[in-house]
């Protein structure tokens, strides 16, 4: 590690011990995912420079579809449109918006359909990004820090849902136990710590055999907040992904933590801390229960392959390239990030049937 990272580094462990000293020696896992990933000035999404990109020669840790291609961009602007006209709304939300690039696609095929584009970033660096990419659309662009009180726009989150902390759940010879860290000063590092709890998780877990799993109270939280804030328009939430039944599946017994780094993937959250991403799959039906039992509806759920052909990506190809088909293929392609990914969409207001789900809505799957 060279000196700043090491500075970092150690800015980081002194938080955490803090932390837990306050804490009693042990921190829940969600409270040690946010200081992981969020601490201001020691997180990873504090310092981290530039997380998103296609090599890890540029120093990225992980490509996210904007970048696969842009046809992506353009595909969910179809949609994106679809939705500003029906809700009659001419502002567009994004939540985490990476490095800009899904908001300069999406601004440079809206056109005048949008009036305005506010981005919610928690990172310093990607919204010095996301302002180099969006200075042409600088008379268009904001930044907000928080959530406003009222909406009235097309709400967009990519990869957004999978990057809140959870909680992790751990049933050890049938009694649950929430899972947290805590430091051993022998081995100089931090641990894992489990202890029973009263959680569970939100379905029952078939069978008697160990089991680990997440619980998404955070991103919970988040839906209720924004279906409370939506008075009209629409959200549309893409990321990686399973319905209940799915997420919390019998053989899924070691849970869908995971961390990226430099492109490569580990399950271990407690090495490296601050260097490298955390994230978990994102439990789609909780999330649109959530948001149906705070006022919003469910226009639809499907795969992200699905969403794109149904939103006219195939027909933008027509005229692409070979290398650019290529490249939008990894979009759709189960084996790539067509069947893993899935596409919810949520409304204020009556229910309506957005274009990417006309054929292939699996809400009632949820």
């Amino acid at each position: 590690m060279d000196e700043q990272t090491t500075s970092l580094a150690t800015e980081l462990h002194r938080l955490l011990q803090v932390r837990l000293q306050a804490d009693n020696g042990w921190l829940p896992f969600d409270r040690f995912m946010a200081l992981a990933l969020y601490a201001p000035g020691a997180g990873y999404y504090s310092v981290r420079t530039r997380p998103i990109g296609r090599m890890p020669s540029g120093g990225s840790d992980f490509v996210t579809a904007p970048l696969v291609s842009p046809y992506f961009g353009q595909a969910l602007a179809r949609s994106v449109a679809q939705a500003l006209q029906h809700t009659d709304t001419h502002d567009v939300l994004e939540f985490g918006a990476g490095d800009g690039a899904l908001a300069r696609q999406l601004l440079q095929s809206l056109g005048d359909r949008v009036e305005r584009y506010s981005i919610v970033e928690v990172s310093a660096h990607l919204r010095e990004q996301q302002a180099l990419q969006l200075k042409d659309f600088a008379h268009k662009v904001q930044w907000l820090h928080a959530l406003p009180d009222h909406i009235h726009a097309v709400v967009v989150g990519n990869e957004v849902l999978d990057a809140m902390p959870v909680k992790l759940l751990h049933r050890l010879s049938g009694v649950w136990h929430e899972r947290g860290v805590t430091w051993d000063p022998v081995a100089q590092s931090y641990v894992w710590e489990d202890r029973p709890t009263d959680l569970r998780p939100p379905c029952d877990i078939e069978g008697d055999h160990d089991y680990l799993c997440e619980s998404h109270l955070q991103a919970l939280a988040f839906m209720h907040s924004l279906a409370e804030r939506l008075q009209q328009g629409a959200a549309f939430f893409i990321d990686y992904g399973f319905p209940s039944h799915e997420y919390y599946h019998p053989q899924r017994h070691m849970g869908t933590l995971m961390c990226h780094r430099d492109h490569q993937s580990d399950p271990d959250p407690l090495r490296d801390i601050g260097r490298k991403d955390i994230t978990a799959h994102v439990d789609f039906t909780a999330m649109a229960l959530a948001a149906q039992e705070a006022g919003l509806c469910c226009l639809g759920y499907t795969s992200q392959a699905q969403f794109l052909i149904n939103s006219g990506m195939l027909a933008l190809l027509e005229n692409a390239s070979m290398a650019e088909r290529q490249q939008a293929q990894m979009l759709i392609q189960d084996h790539e990030m067509g069947e893993l990914f899935k596409v919810l969409a949520l409304g204020a207001g009556p229910a309506w049937e957005p274009m990417g789900f006309v054929q292939g809505d699996r809400s009632h799957r949820l």
